[in-house]
């Protein structure tokens, strides 16, 4: 069997599966470098630290052109900046709630663009053949379940919102969607804050 049949022949599950299998490998990755580098990163980068905890808005900006703009950094990325300046776990659970709000509105976001500019050129030929085009098909055969696995997989979330708007979902539906959002961001959050505590006593 080729891939191509494979990929057509996937279930639901299978591809729920295969993606959230790439987020937590690739998660592996990210937090087992943070914390044999977390020593290293607090001696050498304080001063940078100490500017970040002054100036949390330009994170917040960075973050929040990055959810719009496909996911190019990873949201456990900035989890992690947070534990870097020592906070207690209430100001963690703050700042985690608000990277969570930032990332449901890009979705929404990314929803109102689909669905407004869907038929424009620069949409057609700028945003949709470089960066859309690769999920059409899976929103063709998933429908919102693409959405979902968008919301708690590395399939970049605002593209799936996008794909969500132009083909004029439910704006309710989609909303409920989303908020599965929200648990995927607790569950790596918790992971964030409880996993570095545990190799390093």
């Amino acid at each position: 069997m080729s891939m191509q049949e494979q990929e057509e022949e996937e279930t639901r599950s299978g591809f729920l599966l295969r993606n959230l299998i790439k987020g937590l490998l690739w998660f592996a990755v990210i937090i087992t470098a943070f914390i044999l580098l977390e020593g290293y990163i607090q001696e050498n980068f304080e001063s940078h630290i100490a500017e970040i905890r002054a100036n949390p808005g330009i994170l917040y900006g960075i973050y929040t052109l990055s959810e719009i703009v496909f996911g190019i950094l990873p949201p456990e990325l900035f989890m992690m900046i947070w534990i870097l300046d020592k906070i207690d776990v209430s100001g963690f659970i703050v700042n985690l709630s608000i990277l969570t709000v930032i990332s449901y509105g890009a979705g929404i976001l990314g929803y109102y663009i689909g669905n407004k500019f869907s038929k424009t050129a620069f949409y057609q030929n700028r945003i949709r053949e470089k960066y859309l085009k690769q999920y059409e098909k899976n929103l063709k055969k998933f429908g919102g379940y693409l959405v979902f696995v968008g919301a708690v997989t590395p399939v970049p979330f605002s593209a799936t919102c996008m794909l969500a708007g132009s083909v004029n979902m439910n704006f309710k539906t989609f909303l409920l969607i989303c908020i599965s959002r929200v648990f995927r961001f607790a569950a790596y959050g918790w992971m964030v804050w409880t996993f570095p505590n545990w190799f390093n006593g």
